[in-house]
């Protein structure tokens, strides 16, 4: 038949049908394929269909472009443009038959906070808050991922599904089989590659506004931190560190930043890192622009570079390199790697999905191939990852990007969520996308704490330099007046207290200062529970960069659906509001106003506890009281202000450090291993320099920690050459607390 079908490995089937193989109709051999799992079809595909389309070229009548400020900064175009044919390609529809009962999870991360698209539509394409991945796993022993850059949708009814892809020329798709999602993510990864190893500073607090204005400025709060005592690792500089009127010149602005390099060297001294935003939309006044134009290295009718093309990426990493790297950056924030996405992003109301989807795609057709319209940002990500690590090999990658695509992750990026709303809908739905991610195969991922717009009708509020005064659609938080309001204070350290349950740790936003002294001075409740929980963000560093180690050499999700570890307990199939983090930590953010609501109003009577769903099959301890619970129960847990629930796992073992200020204060050594007590349990600490890149070449050291309850004893053993550490023969010798039942 057309469709060529092959095995990669037992668990991996693939699937191509290429352009040889479909007549000019379009027409191909449908014959069901069967795809097994111990015997049993899981899935079938149930029928392809392939239809002919031309593919278009945009060329302006115009050569001069117009230029406009958005709210992804300034944008050039031309709207007198000839729509030529430039080839022949494929529209393609997918469909397979399914189950009548698994769960269809992960996709990516969007806005609607659905988590089992069954019965549902999904648009795939990347836009502000969107990040499309073609990758779904299910609770069917089966996964899907469609190996096409395309803009396509997802669509389920009934038992079939589909995607319809918007244009190919050849199609790939892997159907991969496993016991669990565990082993569905696993096969991702095969495909995909693994994870990047981030450094150990990456999972500190990391402090960004929408903006630090200026050298003095960034010095101030870094000086503040450390005044006061709180931990953190990064500061960020947003957009416009350029000078006025070059939207994205990679040189800084001397008058507010006269030098740079001593800035950062300062930043260093006290221990440090910075991030910088750099965007692939320059003015066309820049320099930086005049260089893309005179290379040919721009997309057609846009002020963007073309990121598809090797040339034209290590020019963006050369601009990027001269002044921002040998400064001494640390990190860099590609924002808006979806550079289209401001079709969409205009207007008082909100389209409906399918013309969100339609614009978007119409206008990113203008300027790229519609095979590609999905995979501008994986290919940003890619230019910077390969070039930096050819030219700065001893920092590891940090590239915080708004948008990504299948395999990104293996380019040390950070994605985030995009610029949300202020409001506890919007707290309760990034739950969800956060483990979706997860499920995706994309183990760092964050988000705005406190949302990025805050201000809802008060329009002399807004931040961004916003002074139009519009309503706009999707600037509609519940606070118009930020840090002043109670009701904002509470919501932004609800937000906090999750995200210190993250894989990264980053407050960002506009409309409203962000600094912890901004939420109230020393003994006052929200800036002492912001202050603990920064803290204790700090005291859990060694078993979070274990984590990471074990998303880099396994693929193991460090954001996890409770599916993941718990896939007998059918109540778990309903839990989307509760995640775990790693093996040992459930966590259930809370996402209800219990003592303010907007304009500082008090709310009377409100029960201050969140119910939680505790799975079977072990017990739970509460990790603040010590208290102890049977799981396969729900429980109202307590949840006053100054904490949300979180609850260990049995046999868990957490290393935990003592109070540092910066990640490589001790350098990743735990001052205390606990043990919760109730049943056998493991966990590898992973130990290596922190940054670079000499643990690939082995320089690295794993301590396994292994608990016999029956014994009633942990159990050390060591690997790796990075001896640094615990030299041998010499035991390891660390305190160890033993968390025993009460309650």
């Amino acid at each position: 038949m057309p469709g060529s079908v092959e095995k990669l490995t037992e668990n991996i089937s693939y699937v191509t049908y290429s352009s040889a193989s479909i007549d000019p109709e379009g027409t191909v051999d449908n014959e069901p394929i069967d795809f097994l799992w111990e015997g049993k079809r899981v899935i079938r595909q149930a029928k392809v269909s392939f239809s002919p389309i031309t593919v278009y070229g945009y060329r302006p009548y115009d050569t001069a472009l117009r230029r406009k400020q958005t709210a992804n900064g300034e944008v050039a175009f031309t709207d007198s443009m000839k729509k030529i044919p430039v080839g022949k390609a494929f529209s393609a529809e997918l469909t397979f038959d399914i189950g009548s009962d698994e769960m269809l999870l992960g996709m990516g991360q969007y806005e609607d906070g659905i988590y089992d698209e069954r019965g549902k539509k999904e648009y795939l394409y990347e836009s502000n808050m969107r990040i499309a991945i073609p990758f779904l796993v299910t609770t069917g022993n089966y996964g899907i991922l469609i190996d096409s850059e395309s803009a396509m949708v997802f669509s389920s009814e009934g038992n079939k599904i589909s995607f319809k892809i918007e244009c190919v020329r050849e199609l790939r798709y892997y159907i991969f089989t496993g016991k669990d999602i565990r082993e569905l993510i696993s096969c991702y990864h095969h495909i995909t590659g693994l994870p990047s190893m981030l450094p150990r500073w990456a999972f500190g607090y990391i402090q960004s506004k929408e903006r630090y204005q200026s050298s003095a400025e960034l010095l101030k709060v870094v000086d503040e931190f450390r005044s006061r005592n709180i931990p953190i690792d990064c500061i960020v500089q947003d957009w416009f560190s350029w000078e006025e009127g070059l939207w994205g010149e990679k040189k800084f602005d001397k008058k507010r930043y006269p030098d740079l390099p001593a800035t950062v060297q300062k930043i260093h001294e006290d221990r440090v890192h910075f991030m910088v935003s750099i965007w692939p939309n320059m003015s066309t006044d820049s320099e930086n622009y005049a260089e893309f134009k005179a290379e040919g290295l721009l997309l057609p009718n846009s002020n963007l570079y073309d990121a598809f093309k090797e040339d034209a990426r290590n020019l963006y990493w050369k601009q990027t390199r001269e002044e921002i790297m040998k400064s001494g950056t640390d990190a860099l924030w590609c924002d808006n790697a979806e550079p289209f996405s401001d079709a969409d992003w205009s207007g008082e109301n909100k389209r409906t999905e399918s013309e969100r989807y339609r614009v978007v795609k119409e206008m990113s057709e203008k300027s790229m191939d519609p095979e590609r319209l999905n995979s501008y940002g994986l290919y940003h990500a890619k230019g910077i990852y390969e070039s930096w690590r050819r030219d700065i090999p001893e920092k590891r990658v940090v590239n915080l990007t708004r948008s990504g695509y299948t395999g990104i992750q293996r380019y040390g990026t950070i994605l985030w969520s995009g610029d949300i709303c202020a409001t506890y809908d919007t707290l309760r739905r990034q739950i969800v996308e956060g483990i979706k991610m997860g499920l995706t195969g994309m183990p760092y991922w964050t988000l705005d704490i406190g949302g990025f717009f805050v201000v809802n009708d008060k329009y002399e509020n807004r931040g961004c330099n916003e002074s139009s005064h519009n309503p706009l659609w999707f600037w509609h938080g519940d606070y118009n007046d930020g840090v002043d309001d109670l009701g904002y204070r509470e919501l932004y350290l609800r937000w906090l207290e999750f995200a210190t349950f993250l894989p990264v740790f980053r407050s960002h936003g506009t409309d409203t200062p962000r600094e912890p002294w901004q939420f109230g001075s020393k003994g006052d409740i929200f800036y002492d529970a912001i202050v603990s929980h920064i803290k204790l963000r700090y005291r859990l560093l060694p078993y979070l960069y274990s984590l990471g180690a074990m998303a880099h050499f396994k693929g193991e999700p460090i954001m996890r659906s409770p599916l993941l570890d718990f896939p007998d307990d059918p109540k778990v199939r309903k839990i989307c509001d509760e995640y775990l983090l790693g093996p040992a930590l459930l966590v259930a953010p809370v996402y209800t106003p219990m003592y303010y609501g907007p304009g500082s109003k008090e709310i009377k009577d409100s029960e201050k506890k969140r119910r939680v769903y505790l799975p079977e099959g072990t017990g739970w301890y509460d990790m603040y009281t010590g208290d102890h619970y049977e799981g396969g129960a729900y429980i109202d847990a307590a949840a006053p202000l100054d904490r949300i629930p979180v609850f260990v796992r049995e046999g868990s073992i957490i290393p935990l450090s003592s109070d540092i200020s910066y990640t490589d204060e001790k350098n990743g050594i735990p001052e205390v291993i606990e043990v919760y007590e109730g049943r056998d349990g493991s966990f590898t600490l992973y130990l290596d320099k922190g940054d670079g890149y000499s643990f690939e070449d082995g320089e690295y050291c794993n301590v396994a920690l292994s608990y016999s309850e029956k014994e009633h004893k942990l159990s050390f053993s060591k690997s790796g050459s990075y001896d640094s550490f615990f030299p041998s023969p010499s035991p390891i010798h660390l305190p160890v607390h033993y968390r025993k039942r009460c309650g």
